[in-house]
Order: C-alpha cells, then structure tokens, then sequence
C-alpha cells in the first residue's frame, strides 16, 4: 500500500486511449465548480470504481472530520473523506477520474499515488479541473484557462495561458509532480464571479466540461447542464435587476470583460473605483434566494 494507494481491481490493458481526470473538492474548487465537473463525468459515463487513496495517510481529520449517520434510524455508519479513482467509458475513449479532497498533508506522496495510477493504467495525460475567484460578470460565458507541463503542449491545445503567481494548492503541486516525472498535463480553470462564491455554479462547471471534451475528444450531451446554468444566470439577474448598486457593478465587470484585447486571455490593467464589495453583494443574492424560499 505504497503512498495509501488500494487497488480494488486493476484495469489492466483494457482501456481505450485512457486519461485520468482529477478534480479536488477544497482550496481548488471555487463554487464547488471543479469537483462538480469530475463528478459529472461519472454520473454520465459507464463508471468503476477502482482504487482509493487511504485517507489516514492524507488528512487531518480534526479540519476534515469524517462524517456519522444512521443506517436505518439504529447503527451508526462513519464516512470518511476520499479520494476515489474510477474507470468511465465514454464511446471515443475511456477515462480514469478521480474525484476526491485537497488532502491535509504529505502532498508529494499523494501525487506519487496518483502518477502510478497515471502509469499502471497507461494513460496519456493527466488533466485537472480547478475553479477560481476572478473579478468576472455572471452575465458572461466563463472563459477558461489553462496551463501545461510544457510550451509545446499549450501551443499544441490551443490553450489560453494562466499568468497567475501565488500559493497554490493540489492542482499546482499535482501538475508541477507530473512535469517531473515526465507525464504529459494540463489544468483547466474557470473563473467564478466572487460576489457569487457560494456553490453550485454551473455556468463555470459547464465551461470546464465543454473544454475538457473538445481537448479530449468526447461528444458528451451537456444539454441538461447548459439548461441549469441559463436558469442559474436567470435567477441571478433577479437580483441585479432589484438592486442597484449590484446591477452598476455587473455593468462594469461586463465592459472590463468585453474590453479584453490581449490575445492570451490576461485583462488589461484598468482602475476599478469605488464599487460594492463581493460580501454585499452575496448577502444580496442569500437575501433574494431567502426570500424566494419563503415564498415557494
């Protein structure tokens, strides 16, 4: 059990043209956008699970507390936190995704467990999904980013290139691991507008899975996804149509946005002025979907 890594059955060499997918509920995960983009994918393809990483090896459980229920109103069952690896077919090829928590601890072993998940079921390359906090409109598609392990590799996607330097969590060391070992990968990020933290947003779930299955090659029906994501916006624009502080600085993140001309993705550098702070501006939207609660 090197790294925490257990087999519960090994694909061997019978998957087609495998890559392996992660995405990490916790500091990567804005929105819980990520994490809902790798779930996805086994919600809707032909899903094994086939190995998980031992959570005692991994995290501190006094931050991440395993969870109790009851199992038919008597026995208590206790839940630990995972990380999960699963076989998904899908008709073009098959995937290996795991779904899974940014762990507390030994993240150089963890990224170990799952470069040898990478080699023993052959996979071409790892791909990540991460979602961030980003002065962005909900009124806009969310524009996703991308790094790689290399120049050619982001030439060769067609990827916009990330400009961000800073702490990183998971995702970053997961990538940085996989240049070091010399397996091919990329990370895929939304943005999500920050005075909209508070998951779910699909919009941004949907960009991730709508650029994963193009660099992938997988015709996959996002049609009930998109539907979700247009009413979400829908609900949102309730809000800003209400209020008009909130409706100000959409239109201004809406001119920023359009104003983009840089051909990398990265916004030119503009003043901002004085505008709502993204705690108001969630209060707003908890207050309007409060209200709409209470009145269902």
């Amino acid at each position: 059990m090197a790294d925490g890594l257990q087999w519960e059955q090994r694909p061997g060499a019978n998957l087609r043209r495998p890559m392996l997918v992660a995405g990490f509920e916790g500091w990567n995960d804005a929105a819980d956008a990520a994490s809902s983009a790798a779930g996805w994918l086994t919600q809707n393809g032909d899903a094994t699970q086939v190995a998980t990483i031992d959570p005692e090896e991994h995290f501190d459980f006094q931050s991440r507390r395993p969870q109790v229920s009851l199992v038919e109103g008597v026995t208590r069952q206790i839940t630990w936190p995972e990380n999960r690896f699963f076989t998904v077919g899908f008709q073009e090829r098959d995937l290996v995704v795991l779904r899974g928590i940014e762990p507390s601890y030994r993240w150089r072993s963890f990224c170990r467990a799952v470069t040898t998940v990478a080699h023993e079921t052959e996979c071409e390359m790892v791909i990540t999904f991460g979602a961030l906090l980003a002065d962005v409109p909900h009124t806009r598609a969310a524009r996703v980013t991308g790094t790689a392990t290399d120049r050619d590799l982001i030439d060769e996607l067609g990827l916009a290139q990330s400009r961000y330097e800073g702490p990183t969590g998971i995702v970053g060391v997961l990538n940085d691991y996989c240049r070091a070992e010399g397996v091919p990968s990329v990370s895929l990020w939304a943005p999500v507008p920050h005075y909209l933290a508070a998951p779910p947003n699909p919009p941004a779930t949907l960009a991730l899975l709508e650029r994963f299955s193009g660099l992938a090659g997988l015709d996959v029906d996002l049609g009930r996804l998109a539907r979700t994501a247009t009413a979400w916006r829908e609900k949102v624009d309730e809000v800003a149509a209400g209020d008009d502080d909130v409706r100000n600085y959409v239109s201004t993140l809406e001119e920023r946005f359009d104003a983009e001309a840089t051909a990398d993705g990265s916004v030119s550098d503009k003043s901002w002025g004085q505008l709502p702070s993204g705690d108001e501006l969630a209060r707003e939207v908890e207050r309007f979907l409060r209200e709409q609660r209470d009145e269902s």
